[in-house]
């Protein structure tokens, strides 16, 4: 038998079932047997109703939509959960005893959802119950702007050094509820910290550079997720990349030289001429660089300085790499070859020979780090992707969940 409850909490009371005798105590039961009989065997009694117990209660209004839905089961077990609405359905889990069941993700806003559960008692008999919740309404919503690594911009396959990127529409004051939505998930457990830079931008590293042939989920549950101010996120997004082989290129201005080892061996030896100092900006800054692009041809003029001033020039130069956003790169120059292992005559970038030039370019993931060493100048964190500048204390300073190691991909 089964019994349907509305917005009950509990199921019926015990049922029982009444025993009948034919005859009066003392006589011949209809079976043969002696009334009263020590022998005769007992009647079962039937397994008391299973009860349910949902949160929210039921016709509950402006649930936050980050709520989880927890369904019990007394007596029994669950048999069947459903958490629906017009808008979709909410997803869940089981615990291993069958006896409760916790939503996994986050409602849609001002939605109202239907929760049935269905438990069973030891005897096969089902109690159902059915209610209902109402989710806050949203004032506003927030999308993503902009997520890196992206297919167009840095390839699908990138360097050991290059974080996760993502930039928002609107300023974001529940960090809490939109970082701890940000699911990472690795082919190889990775430690690593959310970090962010300002309320519409967080980006995400490991503590060390990422293992070499790491494959990288990211699944960005935003849909519903409440941002502040009213704002809940519009869609989810999900961002698949691979890390490729470790290659990790050293130079030192004072040495002149750039040693690119790739899986840690040294696979290229080259000259380079870096910024000849000076004036603060004809420095190459020293510190942890990512490539952030690879261009075959870049227009390069001087910085600050306009036609026809002291120092101006406007340059066509040849396979380069940018490594900051002050305009640095490594790039073709043919023009300091011969200072190029002996001296820095640059105007803040390095300078290799053409031939090493296209080498580099066509060898080189974005995301690949290029450590440079010996300036008086120093990379910002903010400059292009100087996130490496920042040693872990100051990294996770930054990030509302801190460090936490990767789910498996």
């Amino acid at each position: 038998m089964g019994k349907v409850i509305r917005g009950s909490a509990r199921a019926p009371g015990l049922l029982a079932l009444a025993l009948v005798t034919a005859c009066s105590a003392g006589g011949i039961s209809g079976t043969g047997e002696v009334a009263g009989d020590p022998r005769r065997a007992a009647a079962p009694k039937a397994a008391p109703a299973a009860t349910v117990v949902v949160a929210p209660a039921d016709r509950s209004g402006n649930v936050p939509t980050d709520t989880t839905v927890l369904i019990g089961a007394g007596g029994g077990t669950l048999k069947k959960v459903t958490v629906k609405s017009r808008r979709g359905s909410l997803q869940g889990a089981l615990s291993a005893d069958r006896t409760q069941w916790r939503s996994r993700g986050t409602a849609a806003p001002g939605t109202t959802y239907e929760v049935t559960a269905v438990a069973v008692n030891a005897d096969g008999d089902t109690t159902e119950s059915v209610t209902s919740f109402t989710t806050v309404r949203a004032r506003q919503a927030f999308s993503v702007t902009s997520l890196m690594p992206h297919e167009d911009y840095t390839g699908l396959t990138v360097g050991v050094g290059m974080p996760i990127m993502m930039s928002f529409d609107r300023d974001i004051t529940d960090r809490v509820s939109v970082e701890r939505n940000l699911l990472v998930r690795t082919s190889k457990p990775v430690k690593g910290a959310w970090h962010w830079f300002d309320d519409r931008t967080v980006h995400f590293r490991p503590k060390t550079f990422w293992p070499a042939n790491t494959r990288v989920r990211l699944e960005a549950r935003l849909a519903g997720v409440h941002g502040g101010g009213g704002a809940y996120g519009r869609r989810d997004h999900v961002l698949d990349f691979k890390i490729g082989r470790s290659q990790i290129t050293e130079g030192s201005v004072k040495d002149h030289h750039l040693t690119v080892r790739r899986n840690g061996k040294v696979i290229r030896e080259i000259p380079m001429s870096a910024g000849k100092g000076g004036l603060w900006k004809y420095h190459t800054t020293s510190g942890i660089h990512l490539a952030m692009s690879r261009e075959p041809v870049t227009i390069m003029t001087s910085p600050g300085i306009g036609p026809g001033q002291p120092g101006y020039y406007r340059l066509t130069v040849y396979n380069t790499v940018r490594i900051s956003n002050s305009g640095e790169y490594i790039h073709s120059a043919p023009w300091s070859v011969g200072s190029q292992g002996s001296a820095n005559v640059s105007h803040g970038c390095v300078n290799v020979s053409p031939g090493h030039a296209k080498w580099f370019l066509d060898n080189t993931l974005i995301g690949d780090p290029i450590i440079i060493t010996g300036s008086p100048r120093v990379l910002e964190p903010l400059n292009g992707w100087g996130h490496w500048q920042e040693d872990w204390t100051q990294w996770t300073r930054w990030s509302t969940t801190k460090s936490f190691i990767t789910e498996s991909a």
